[in-house]
């Protein structure tokens, strides 16, 4: 593929679904280019700026989708170089955890969770690529802030297949969706009160990254503030059907992880 071709497939127009944030739009374009050869791996991606003239979007949005793009694997950075795409993409394997609120607590502390957004949204490639042929068309998509004695502490973004298909796969993990949505707890959590943790444990990625505007937003930082990234996703009856992105500032303090023999 040469260069004149990947120019070409970047300045196509930029197709948003209603409601589709642009940088998520940003990010499924460039890694659809990279999942399907049209921007190889080891290739030169061109300057924030050029990109958002390509796309006809800020360079605060394309900044953003790349920050995305480096958090799963999909570019790596060379500082004083550029950005450059993975030689390698990332492995997609079952995994699992504890909830988040289990991680984050502390002995006479109180936690306490803020729904943000729970909508039903067209499949992303970052969905896809977790969930795999167990996502389908449309997924829930549910964001909150985890804070404890009111200082925010998480910013927890959570993926799940429709109703139809989690019931495919556990009737009480379908039907207790829309329930489990409007607790105040992140969904996984509210999915183990149905008796017994239903989904599968398993490992965690991380990564360090920058906040940006949108999640300094919402955890009342600075967007050029660190941030540890835990992406993880879980299996519902041996199925890929659950994956979240949680965001965490220096603030949280420490996590207690348990690491088991495999």
């Amino acid at each position: 593929m040469t260069s004149t071709e990947a120019a070409r497939y970047l300045g196509e127009p930029l197709l948003t679904s209603p409601g589709q944030p642009l940088r998520v739009a940003v990010y499924s374009r460039i890694s659809q280019g990279i999942r399907s050869g049209t921007l190889p791996g080891g290739a030169l991606l061109p300057r924030e700026t050029e990109l958002g003239v390509a796309l006809g979007v800020s360079r605060t949005v394309v900044r953003e989708a790349l920050m995305l793009l480096e958090e799963d694997g999909l570019i790596v950075t060379k500082r004083g170089v550029g950005r450059f795409v993975s030689d390698a993409l990332p492995h997609e394997g079952p995994a699992g955890f504890q909830p988040l609120e289990a991680l984050l607590a502390e002995p006479g502390a109180e936690l306490t969770v803020e729904r943000i957004e729970f909508t039903l949204q067209e499949t992303t490639d970052f969905v896809s690529d977790y969930l795999g042929a167990g996502v389908g068309a449309q997924f829930w998509f549910r964001e909150c802030v985890v804070s404890r004695d009111g200082q925010a502490l998480a910013l927890v973004q959570e993926y799940v297949p429709d109703e139809a298909r989690l019931t495919a796969l556990d009737a009480r993990v379908g039907e207790g969706l829309l329930a489990a949505a409007d607790e105040p707890s992140t969904l996984l959590a509210a999915f183990g009160r149905l008796g017994g943790q239903p989904f599968t444990a398993g490992e965690c990625r991380i990564a360090a990254t920058v906040a940006g505007p949108t999640r300094a937003g919402h955890l009342g930082i600075k967007a050029g503030d660190p941030l540890l990234m835990l992406t993880q996703s879980a299996e519902l009856g041996g199925v890929p059907s659950y994956v979240s992105k949680c965001a965490l500032p220096p603030a949280f303090g420490h996590l207690a992880v348990t690491l088991g023999r495999g």
